[in-house]
């Protein structure tokens, strides 16, 4: 009885300090919820391209410092995205990130980019970065010394904002002197200034439907007869016959591993391999095109 007297009278006496209710779970903040990294839209990067963007290799730079691609949109994947990795080139995810990409470069550049001397990607985040919930995508510009061959991506300083938006841009493709073997097979595509002689030109550039990469003979003339249209209409003569027998076109698809990723565009260029053409042939009419 004297011990238990003696304790309870040493409880009694401990006070609680000012500013303290004793409560213990009343007033803990509650704690943010984890956030994944998330990239920055309108940041170039100095580093190749990849088609993973881990946390680790983060490295954006200024665009006005020598870089190779721009960040100019970042996007985000659908919740209900499935997996548990990051979505490959040819899932419909990745294809659906592709097409928003596309979507959001023509009004960044002022122009689709297959106008352009440039490369349009997308960058997904990396399996860990997937893991942690990660639903970002990134879509990358790069200039490219020669589209038609597929060239890698080069150095440049300064935004692309804009960058087709007028027709004197240096970065919009213009004339060419084509040449070819003896079957028809384009050899070379060397870029010429409209004023000295060429016998080629790009006249446009558009989306094909759904199918797979080109490969047969009746595979490429659906894509010439398609670029006969867009000859048709640069040059502003009626797409029949008689087109099609005085002019060659030329039919310019992406590489097989990203039309099979989505990207279905196709280059379109007049030729004529015998002529010297000393001008463009944008709205020239019938006059200009050669006998054959």
């Amino acid at each position: 009885m004297v011990a238990l007297t003696v304790l309870a009278a040493g409880l009694a006496g401990c006070s609680k300090p000012a500013g303290i209710d004793g409560k213990l779970a009343n007033t803990w903040p509650v704690l943010p919820s984890p956030v994944s990294f998330q990239p920055a839209a309108n940041v170039c990067h100095a580093t190749p391209l990849a088609e993973t963007g881990p946390r680790s290799a983060y490295r954006p730079v200024d665009c006005a410092r020598p870089h190779l691609t721009e960040t100019f949109y970042v996007g985000t994947f659908p919740a209900t995205t499935p997996g548990t990795e990051p979505p490959t080139r040819t899932s419909a995810a990745h294809k659906a990130a592709f097409a928003t990409c596309d979507t959001q470069a023509r009004a960044f550049l002022g122009q689709d980019f297959r106008y352009g001397r440039l490369w349009l990607a997308v960058v997904v985040p990396s399996s860990p970065n997937w893991s942690g919930g990660a639903r970002w995508f990134r879509c990358e510009l790069g200039q490219v010394a020669d589209v038609e061959d597929f060239g890698d991506i080069i150095s440049r300083t300064g935004t692309l904002a804009g960058a087709l938006k007028t027709p004197t841009s240096p970065l919009l493709l213009t004339c060419y002197q084509t040449t070819a073997t003896p079957v028809g097979a384009i050899k070379a595509m060397d870029p010429i200034a409209c004023a000295k002689p060429h016998n080629s030109e790009f006249v446009g550039a558009y989306i094909a439907a759904p199918q797979k990469y080109p490969t047969l003979p009746a595979d490429w003339d659906r894509l010439h007869t398609s670029c006969r249209t867009k000859v048709a209409t640069f040059v502003g003569v009626p797409n029949d016959a008689n087109l099609k027998y005085r002019t060659g076109t030329v039919a310019v698809p992406n590489p097989q591993e990203d039309w099979n990723g989505g990207n279905l565009g196709v280059r379109c260029y007049l030729y004529v391999n015998t002529a010297k053409f000393t001008r463009s042939l944008r709205g020239a009419g019938p006059q200009l095109l050669p006998e054959r």
